[in-house]
């Protein structure tokens, strides 16, 4: 699994509490970022609900 996020990414930092292994807040940017390339197996699960419960739709999964 990749994990990507967009410019659409609201920087409410919901992703990084579920998942902080994988997602970082840039303060430069403010807004999300994606801390690997491919996600492993045992945080694909979190990595989905990060995505499920992002209101602005910006973390896309490639499978």
């Amino acid at each position: 699994m990749k994990v990507t996020i967009t410019d659409q990414c609201m920087g409410d930092r919901n992703c990084n509490e579920l998942c902080p292994e994988i997602f970082e807040y840039d303060e430069d940017k403010l807004l999300s970022i994606v801390k690997m390339d491919v996600i492993p197996k045992h945080l694909e699960d979190v990595v989905r609900q990060a995505a499920k419960e992002c209101g602005a739709e910006a973390i896309i999964i490639e499978e």
